[in-house]
């Protein structure tokens, strides 16, 4: 068995039973009684790791090369043989104020189920192990891990999104501090945040179509009993989806009121530093009178004439202070 292979087994009846150690005669067997699928679950196999697997299932190549490749869009595949889904698990480091997204490949046939994943991003075992406590669910066959897989990750799309929220709020909280001080660093953060975002909606928004093709359509390899499980799992996406939509208003909003406050603080920089220029502007002017080489200057036959113009100068400034002080340029 390639070391990719994180798990494999035989599932008959809800049940997980021990099979060959060899997956090809474990699909053999599976497929010998009819009334069984076989599980595996890859981890980020190389070309030459996944050709065995390729082979064994007859899995159509584009789905093959897509599996191998990753950086997919989340999608939903029919071919001959099998259905191949695409799906994005996402996490969220707090930490860092990073969301990261993983990718979850799934070829569903008439009797298996392969699981190919990317990143770190992908709750397979505990949906593994939750369904084996689960064997009426279980036995409804592959139908029900893509069920499984699919609300596993969806579920943790509203998980993130709440998280999201809380630290949206914490940061409008900062934007509307009345002594916010650290505006580049506040600006900074907003972009951040709708990066990640913007990452988040890359994950949730291609998913819809799927999912509804799912809920509402008729797609081979799938039970059509299941429809009412799938809209259950597209209901969760959509209130996702607008969950994050909502978060991407409210950060656009966040970054206009920013930037609002900001020009603001501009302007009543300049009111200021213009109504401290007009104060320093009249003693400097009166001043400038008085450098100048005047024959007769008319306070120089009164013993008062230069304090009384120093007091004239004080009393102007005095005057203005008071009039910006007013119309709050001060």
């Amino acid at each position: 068995m390639p070391r990719v292979i994180v798990d494999c087994a035989i599932y008959r009846d809800g049940r997980r039973t021990e099979g060959p150690g060899d997956f090809s005669d474990a699909l053999d067997q599976a497929r010998a009684t009819g009334d069984a699928f076989l599980w595996i679950g890859m981890h980020e196999p190389t070309e030459k790791e996944f050709d065995h697997v390729r082979q064994e299932f007859g899995l159509h190549p584009l789905a093959v090369e897509d599996a191998l490749t990753a950086h997919q869009r989340p999608k939903l595949e029919v071919y001959d043989d099998s259905l191949f889904v695409v799906l994005k698990p996402v996490l969220y480091d707090e930490a860092a104020d990073t969301v990261t997204a993983g990718e979850l490949m799934v070829f569903i046939g008439d009797s298996f189920v392969v699981t190919v994943r990317h990143g770190e991003g992908a709750p397979l075992a505990a949906v593994r192990h939750r369904l084996e406590q689960e064997p009426d669910v279980l036995r409804h066959g592959p139908t029900a891990v893509l069920y499984a897989v699919s609300d596993a990750v969806v579920d943790h799309y509203i998980e993130v999104a709440a998280e999201l929220q809380s630290d949206l709020e914490e940061l409008e909280a900062e934007v509307f501090a009345p002594n916010a001080s650290d505006t580049k660093n506040t600006a900074a953060r907003i972009y951040g945040f709708k990066r990640q975002v913007l990452e988040f909606r890359r994950a949730t928004s291609p998913l819809l179509q799927p999912m509804d093709r799912l809920a509402f359509g008729e797609v081979p390899f799938v039970h059509e009993h299941a429809q009412p499980f799938f809209r259950d799992v597209a209901d969760h996406l959509t209130k996702a989806s607008e969950y994050i939509e909502g978060l991407d208003r409210l950060l656009s909003d966040a970054l206009s009121a920013h930037l609002a406050q900001m020009g603001l603080r501009q302007n009543d920089d300049m009111r200021k530093i213009s109504a401290w220029a007009a104060m320093a502007a009249v003693p400097t002017m009166v001043a400038g009178i008085y450098g100048m080489n005047f024959d007769h200057m008319p306070e120089l036959g009164h013993a008062w004439g230069y304090p009384a113009v120093l007091v004239v100068m004080a009393g102007a400034c005095l005057g203005l202070h008071r009039m910006f002080k007013r119309r709050g340029w001060l």
